[in-house]
């Protein structure tokens, strides 16, 4: 959903995506002074660790260490070629990716174009119910996958031209699918991760196997741990560690007593009640830094009492927003009145007007007029860090609409994106986004478009729709965002969610470690960290 997409946690990145407390915290204990010793980093339990099927943080920072991507990016947010030699078109709908030579899966599999093309069908077939499908839309022939019984299985725009190099035909233009190429679902899968074409090799998932710079150490550890040691074939740039544990904590709170007694190498965000102290616990060793993470506070706009733009502006309008950042987030975050983050190209402030003005009586009176329910409930993931915020904004929507109002801890991210997708009732629900790649359309396609991959609410306007595509297959990007823009504005007046901060990466680390960086995706970069 991306992280990159969906993110668990607070001051996310987000949760941005996203154990149990100190769980398989135990074990060596401090590390050694070891260069290629591994480092401990903090993650919530990952929903999955198939590349097509995880859109959340947590999996995603897996994956990065056990996957290079086509393309990564530079500070100005554009696309470079990684495991890609180049990446071009002529008319922005047919594209040539050519492989490097070179890579190898940890298995010892050469890597070739087989391999993309395998991994990307599998990807957008229907039947195989994976998160990301939606990312494949673009191409053609991905209509025909869709549906209990598709007519194909395989996306007719995917053309083998040599082991190193296809092409990617487009069912309508699309200007910034480089840019998108960097993006988890994009990843290669080996001939060994499928037991029979098309169909994944049962396990596969339990001890993924990629062509990255790291290679799996064991098995993945459930509510525990994942392990990854550097794989020395890699033909990329080598990680200066050894190895990573990716040590798994249901509290933050937890991990942050881990970090403060060195049992524990990077948190990616600092619980918020230890924001006001974070500084002073671990001197320069608190680090923030850009994000692009958006939380948000989502309806179920399918469900009846949900279901007016009225209630839910109204409830947007009784949020003090601009309180709870400071008196919670101890303004380590940046209050949000718009759907899009400001990382991106095409970002305008305040795009959802006066629904982002904090009025009680105004909200109280539009609320009772259009029949809001007497009982809100706002659900959320207890292994994120939420429960400070979500009090806080049940306190005030108690005050300023007269309703009753209760927190819904989830115990994971999953357990709550689980929910969602079966549509159980949660009343409002806390979705934090972190981009997938950088553009306006990612913030908007995924989490708005009828079926977008990470639309839980139930949300579709055809208008909507349209105004996307045609911004999808825009000549410029100029041209895009101006229909972005409009996309955005129709959101403004539906409100299926209510934006509610912009996060920042609020990140903390041992003395065992140095040269940390936490990106904008919410991923501490394995290629950069150090043992201290």
């Amino acid at each position: 959903m991306r992280v990159r997409r969906l993110a668990a946690w607070t001051a996310l990145p987000l949760a941005v995506t996203l154990g149990l407390a100190a769980c398989g915290s135990g074990g060596s204990g401090g590390g050694s002074s070891d260069p290629d010793a591994a480092v401990r980093i903090e993650i919530a339990e990952p929903q999955h660790l198939v590349p097509t099927n995880t859109n959340e943080t947590s999996g995603s920072q897996v994956l990065s260490a056990l996957f290079s991507p086509l393309v990564d990016y530079d500070e100005a947010n554009k696309p470079h070629e990684v495991a890609a030699e180049s990446v071009t078109s002529s008319d922005n709908k047919v594209w040539t990716i050519k492989l490097k030579p070179g890579y190898t899966f940890h298995n010892g599999e050469k890597v070739t174009a087989d391999n993309y093309l395998d991994a990307w069908n599998y990807g957008a077939y229907a039947p195989n119910g994976q998160n990301s499908s939606y990312f494949f839309e673009k191409i053609a022939g991905y209509a025909d996958l869709q549906g209990e019984k598709p007519k194909a299985q395989t996306l007719s725009g995917l053309k083998k031209v040599d082991d190193l190099t296809f092409t990617v035909t487009l069912t309508e233009p699309y200007v910034d699918f480089k840019t998108m190429l960097g993006y988890t679902a994009f990843y290669p899968l080996p001939k060994a991760a499928f037991s029979a074409p098309g169909v994944l090799a049962e396990g596969y998932e339990q001890a993924p196997i990629g062509q990255g710079p790291f290679k799996m150490k064991g098995n993945w550890q459930h509510d525990a741990k994942v392990e990854v040691e550097k794989y020395d074939a890699f033909p990329g740039q080598q990680p200066k560690v050894g190895g990573v544990e990716f040590r798994i904590y249901q509290q933050p709170t937890a991990a942050y007593a881990d970090v403060l007694s060195d049992n524990l190498d990077v948190i990616k965000t600092i619980p918020t009640e230890n924001l006001s102290t974070a500084a002073t616990d671990l001197g320069d060793r608190f680090q923030q830094s850009p994000a692009s993470s958006l939380q948000v506070l989502a309806f179920p706009t399918f469900q009846k009492e949900f279901s007016k733009p009225e209630v839910r502006k109204a409830i947007s309008m009784a949020i003090d927003r601009d309180e709870i950042t400071k008196s919670i987030f101890k303004d380590s975050q940046q209050p949000a009145r718009s759907f899009v983050s400001p990382v991106v190209a095409g970002y305008r402030e305040n795009t959802i007007g006066t629904a982002g003005s904090f009025d009680p009586a105004k909200a109280k009176a539009m609320y009772e007029a259009a029949g809001g329910p007497k009982k809100i409930e706002l659900s959320y993931n207890g292994d994120g860090g939420h429960k400070d915020w979500i009090d806080a904004t049940c306190n005030q929507l108690k005050a300023n609409l007269g309703v009753e109002c209760v927190g819904n801890a989830e115990p994971k991210f999953a357990d709550l994106l689980t929910k969602l997708k079966q549509k159980q009732s949660v009343g409002l629900f806390r979705m934090g986004w972190v981009m997938d790649y950088p553009s306006m359309e990612n913030y908007l396609g995924p989490l708005y478009s009828t079926n977008g991959s990470s639309n839980y609410y139930g949300y579709s306007n055809p208008e909507f729709d349209k105004l996307l595509a045609e911004g999808a297959r825009a000549a410029t990007e100029d041209e895009a965002i101006k229909k972005y823009q409009a996309a955005e504005d129709l959101l403004a007046q539906d409100m299926p969610v209510i934006p509610l901060r912009y996060g920042q990466n609020n990140f903390g680390y041992s003395t065992k470690v140095k040269n940390v960086h936490v990106d904008l995706f919410d991923r501490v970069d394995l290629l950069k960290i150090e043992r201290a």
